[in-house]
């Protein structure tokens, strides 16, 4: 991973660094930073690249070739070309982009490319600069234009500036790779840019542009390429079949949910068939996340054998139980694996405020597993919902393989430490996007991925910071498979064609609603996200199925929404965390509670203007 940046200019007076966005960088890639500067007639290009070691040897950016191409990388490859263990993904892309003479060339290399990335590339032949994001615009990339200094601007991260007279920084749209003709810019005095939209399918290719065109920085402009050329589409077309037999069931979302009900669903063959297929995709892609790790030579020490490389977002839910299970299968049996598992202190009920002067247990103390956490000990102003379904999903983990260590990291956040992080740190990563939703999830997942907090051994409590770079989240589940309550008003008022509009409406939007601050927000610690529920054959698939198939809405909550993800937990061995309803983040860390209840998730956020 990297924390990418260019900065073109069309005048010839000098640029000035932005301390604070340069600081964010360097956290995104601490391992090797460098600067290059690239000049032509009447513009120059300012590339500066701080990498993070995760692929093979390192190897530092902007990396320049032969030929005076200069490319900035901020992704992985997991597929479609081929990479050795002990090459690097950025070398490896930088010498196919480099032997590419026209667009459609170098179009089908990053059609080819299966994993997350943003990059920026400049070709020296034809002055030529391209940029652009993945499919689902897993890594972040925004820009912004300064027609003061005639300056366009590109980063992974930026920083958030209160005055009004400062151009706004935007996400770069994920909707395809742009190129800007250099000369002619120079010639202008202006920035255009051809855009090489993805094909989305059956999507019409002009409903990209019009969304692109939403977010073009004031001063530029854009047109679609007039070849005709387009990225392809990494995954296939969402089906969109519906039986009409399907549209009169009755539903029962009040019914109890039960792991009964998912082993009775099993007996079914042609469901069987599905799970086993979905297990099969979904194992591999956790496969390529947790073994995709710095290259070791033979004569350097191995890391330590207590010290994780992989960690997961973990809540104790079905997205994150299942991740867990398939990274036990695929990473080393000797190595731990961390369960990040933050909290957000709450108040003390009254009731037992009366008691206070009796003794009191450690608040960290661990739950009884015979227990669900909260009833068998002194109140903990962190038991939220997600540290007590988490306790019970490490011990599910534990029975599955009791001779791995799993490191349950409890990541308590008071409300002064979140005042503070969000105002040194938060703010500039959640920004451009600027709702309670987003400063919500930003600063629970910004705190989870940290990894600072405790871990219990022998029922002692000890400091632990996890030392992991490759950080597994679930998002992409509930996206694909049904999982929020929107899902169910949808399908209750529209039936199976209102639900597969919403989720092709959800997919097409994840880049600009969770993506983009996601990879921002987890970078900042120099560690990297890594989205398995969003590799591309995982997707095909998913979009391959026939919406009853993937969920069934009228079955009741905790079974219906993610029906075939509960019954793959259930074939990997999992018990009650496969029909656990779905809860959002905000409300299982409790950082809902934190802040005002009057609050709606669309509104905009007055905290982030802090910064």
């Amino acid at each position: 991973m990297c924390g990418i940046f260019c900065l073109l200019s069309l005048s010839p007076s000098l640029f000035e660094w932005d301390k604070t966005v340069h600081e964010h960088l360097k956290r995104r890639g601490p391992n090797l930073s460098q600067d290059l500067t690239v000049r032509g007639a009447c513009y120059q290009c300012l590339f500066s690249a701080h990498v993070l070691h995760m692929r093979g040897l390192l190897t530092s950016q902007p990396v320049q070739d032969s030929s005076g191409n200069v490319l900035e990388w901020n992704g992985e490859i997991f597929g479609g070309l081929p990479v050795m263990p002990e090459e690097n993904d950025t070398a490896v892309l930088s010498q196919r982009l480099s032997s590419c003479n026209s667009p459609s060339e170098i179009l089908s290399v990053l059609s080819t490319v299966q994993g997350p990335w943003g990059l920026v590339y400049y070709q020296k032949a034809g002055d030529y600069l391209w940029f652009g994001r993945d499919f689902f615009g897993r890594r972040s990339l925004l820009w912004k234009f300064d027609a003061e200094v005639n300056t366009l601007t590109l980063t992974s991260v930026a920083a958030h500036s209160s005055g009004p007279d400062q151009p706004s920084w935007q996400e770069v749209p994920a909707v395809g790779v742009y190129r800007i003709d250099l000369k002619a810019v120079s010639e202008a005095g202006s920035v255009m840019f051809e855009v090489y939209p993805w094909a989305h399918g059956g999507n019409d290719v002009s409903s990209c542009y019009e969304t692109m065109l939403e977010s073009v920085p004031g001063g530029c402009t854009a047109v679609m390429n007039q070849s005709g050329l387009v990225l392809a589409s990494p995954v296939c077309p969402l089906n969109i079949s519906i039986p009409k037999s399907l549209n009169e069931k009755e539903i029962h979302p009040n019914s109890q949910s039960c792991v009964k009900d998912l082993e009775q669903l099993l007996a079914s063959k042609e469901k069987n068939d599905e799970v086993n297929h979905l297990i099969s995709v979904l194992s591999e892609a956790v496969r390529r996340r947790v073994q995709s790790l710095p290259f070791r030579v033979q004569e350097n020490s191995p890391p330590a054998n207590n010290q994780a490389s992989v960690a997961i977002l973990f809540s104790g839910g079905i997205d994150s139980m299942i991740l867990a299970a398939f990274a036990d299968r695929h990473i080393p049996a000797h190595q731990p694996i961390d369960l990040l598992n933050v909290a957000f202190k709450q108040q003390e009920p009254k009731k037992q405020k009366e008691s206070a002067k009796k003794p009191r247990k450690h608040k960290n103390k661990p739950t009884d597993p015979k227990t669900d956490g909260a009833d068998s000990r002194t109140f903990s102003p962190f038991d939220v919902p997600d540290r007590i379904t988490g306790r019970a999903g490490l011990k599910e983990l534990q029975d599955l393989n009791p001779e791995r260590r799993w490191n349950f990291v409890e990541i308590n956040v008071t409300q002064e430490e979140l005042q503070q992080m969000r105002e040194e740190r938060i703010c500039h990563l959640v920004h451009p996007l600027d709702t309670v939703l987003d400063d919500s999830i930003g600063c629970a997942v910004w705190f989870a991925a940290r990894g600072t907090g405790f871990i219990t051994e022998d029922s002692d409590q000890r400091p632990f910071t996890s030392s992991a770079k490759v950080i597994l989240t679930g998002i992409g589940a509930d996206e694909q498979l049904a999982g929020y309550s929107r899902h169910r008003v949808r399908f209750k008022m529209s039936g199976h064609e209102g639900l597969i509009q919403e989720l092709a409406m959800e997919l097409g939007r994840i880049s600009s609603r969770n993506l983009g601050r996601d990879d921002r927000v987890i970078g900042d610690h120099g560690k990297e996200a890594r989205f398995p529920y969003l590799d591309e054959d995982v997707v095909s698939y998913l979009n391959s199925l026939p919406m009853w198939e993937k969920a069934d809405l009228s079955l009741p909550r905790g079974v219906g929404e993610k029906l075939l993800l509960r019954l793959t937990a259930k074939q990997l061995g999992l018990g009650q965390s496969a029909v656990l309803p779905k809860r959002a983040m905000q409300f299982g860390s409790r950082i809902a509670k934190m802040e005002d209840k009057h609050e709606k998730a669309s509104d905009k956020c007055t905290r982030l203007l802090t910064g």
